[in-house]
This record gives C-alpha cells, sequence and structure tokens, in this order.
C-alpha cells in the first residue's frame, strides 16, 4: 500500500456530500409533498411580488415541483418552464458527481464563462416574464 492510498479519503467520506444533497433533496420533496404549495399562504409569500409585484426567476418553482412530483409535467411548466429544463440537467449533473466521487476522481470546476451565460440567461428570463408579450412564462 503506498502512502498516497492511506491519504486518500475512504468511499463514505468521498460520497458523503453528494449524499447529503440527495437526502436534502428528498426532504423536501417529503415536504411539498405533504404540504401543497397551490394553497393560497401554505408556504408564505414569494417576496419579490408582495414586495415589487414582479415575478423573479424562481417564482413558480415550488409549485412547479410539487407538480413534478405528481407527474403533472404541463402544470410544472406552468409555473416555471425554466425549472422545468434545469431539473433533468441538475439531476444528471448530481449524477455525474456522485460517479465521479465513487470513483475517486476529481470534479471539475465548472468553467467561469458557463457561470455568466447562465446568470445572464436568469436575468433574460426573469425579465421576460414580466413583460406582456411573455405572459406565459408568468406563473399562473
Amino acid at each position: 500500500m503506498t502512502v498516497q492510498a492511506l491519504a486518500e479519503p475512504g468511499l463514505g467520506a468521498r460520497l458523503r456530500v453528494p449524499l447529503l444533497v440527495a437526502g436534502a433533496a428528498g426532504l423536501g420533496a417529503v415536504a411539498l409533498l405533504a404540504r401543497d404549495p397551490h394553497v393560497p399562504g401554505s408556504w408564505g409569500v414569494c417576496p419579490s411580488v408582495a414586495l415589487a409585484g414582479v415575478y423573479c426567476p424562481s417564482c413558480g418553482v415550488m409549485r412547479g415541483t410539487a407538480d413534478l412530483l405528481h407527474g403533472d409535467l404541463a402544470g410544472a411548466w406552468a409555473m416555471n418552464p425554466l425549472w422545468v429544463v434545469m431539473v433533468p440537467v441538475l439531476v444528471l449533473a448530481w449524477g455525474l458527481w456522485l460517479v465521479r466521487r465513487w470513483q475517486g476522481r476529481p470534479v471539475p470546476a465548472v468553467p467561469r464563462a458557463v457561470w455568466w451565460v447562465g446568470l445572464g440567461g436568469l436575468v433574460l428570463f426573469g425579465v421576460a416574464r414580466n413583460l406582456p408579450w411573455f405572459e406565459g412564462l408568468a406563473p399562473p
């Protein structure tokens, strides 16, 4: 056994954070199944709608997630189409993260340009869903 092999963390240590993220997502899913976010006030109010009267890019994510958990893709799309597109991307990214950690391989950093493009897309979506020409992007 080499010194490097002794210094490497075990499988449990490598998988701890990805599994904690999955556990947190699972608890969130159970909470959304237990308390319907479609009931007004059941989860409070959106601060951006309450304070400024505008929809933020994440408005409708809780209701959309609840719809996805019930298999209602059309309902989720009506709540937040960007979220419906992002969920499979996030699940795939999490799966790749888990596999790389399982194999003991390093997880590559996301290039800075991807972060900037993502932020720009989020801002554009947030602006567009508040314009009358794109009212289909706003949650019902």
